[in-house]
């Protein structure tokens, strides 16, 4: 049975990953401003209802109880983060993740499991799947914070025993949340979902399962066996005529028009740098495709589109 705290322990991610952990009969140690269903719940859990950059009472969580695995998911779009990344966020996660990483350090931790993105790579031209050695290419305010999330951890336990995880997460979904698959087939301008020819074009997402299957075998592996950063997401491409298929079957979605690649389309550039949720549709057809083969060692990545709940 391992301690396992979790920022951002409230949001999407965090609470799916606290219910596998006390099924599994782990100690949790949950980190978050908002409320959850889970307190008092359950013997196993314990709740430190404060803001993500409260030092004082996170360092003590992880000082005074024996934590084995540290698992970082405060100021992560769709767990914790709203979608617009201003100036003030990218300053709060920076003095969050100094002082989280100087706590698990300290208190000699056995594991820290960061919550990273894959915008960090951000427009990739080719036909080879992103590897996690491709350069790093993001331009937004996301992906800025992601990367220097991922430099100071790196930093931080260098030396010492901490064994730390970057997990690079595509953008997630479960059944019935499907803002991210919808971002890529939606026109918000024009209030209609759309396709470019048959949609046989495709982007890659990731269950939020795959993402919990991970970090619960990251847990229950060999201490020092999986430090690095691992691509997380789904094994396939989800093409746009399967989104657009599985809203219809939920009755989510409208009208659907036929658009040809070279026609005319409302492009931000600007917005794009501050919006997560911006998605700029001349993009589509370059390279999506992220390699999780890396990850697969780990974790089966048995989740997608047709078989999630």
């Amino acid at each position: 049975m391992a301690s396992v705290l979790i920022t951002g322990a409230s949001g999407m991610i965090g609470m799916y990953l606290t219910s596998a952990l006390l099924k599994k009969k782990h100690r949790v140690f949950g980190v978050d401003i908002k409320s959850n269903e889970f307190i008092g719940a359950d013997p196993n859990y314990t709740f430190i209802q404060c803001d993500a950059n409260d030092k004082d009472r996170i360092t003590d969580a992880i000082k005074s109880n024996n934590i084995d695995t540290v698992v970082h998911l405060a100021y992560t779009v769709d767990n914790d983060l709203d979608q617009y990344i201003t100036d003030l966020e990218l300053k709060n996660s920076k003095a969050t993740d100094k002082f989280i990483y100087a706590a698990a350090r300290d208190a000699r931790v056995k594991n820290f499991i960061l919550a990273s993105s894959t915008v960090v790579y951000g427009l990739q031209k080719g036909r080879e799947p992103i590897r996690e050695t491709q350069a790093e290419k993001g331009n937004s305010n996301y992906a800025e914070l992601k990367l220097l999330s991922e430099k100071l951890l790196q930093k931080e336990f260098k030396k010492g025993d901490v064994i730390s995880v970057i997990m690079r997460i595509a953008p997630v979904y479960t059944s019935e949340y499907t803002q991210n698959l919808l971002d890529r087939v939606y026109d918000a301008k024009e209030d209609v979902a759309f396709i470019f020819n048959e949609g046989d074009y495709g982007f890659k997402f990731c269950c939020v399962f795959n993402v919990v299957d991970f970090i619960c075998a990251i847990i229950a592996g060999p201490q020092g066996r999986y430090e690095g950063i691992y691509n997380i997401c789904d094994t396939k491409i989800t093409t746009a005529k399967e989104i657009i298929n599985h809203e219809r079957e939920h009755h989510r979605i409208g009208a659907v028009v036929q658009r040809s690649p070279n026609m005319g389309l409302t492009i931000s550039k600007s917005k794009a740098k501050t919006d997560y949720r911006y998605f700029d549709p001349s993009n589509t057809f370059m390279n999506w495709n992220y390699d999780n083969t890396k990850a697969q060692r780990i974790s089966p990545f048995r989740w997608n589109l047709s078989n999630t709940k």
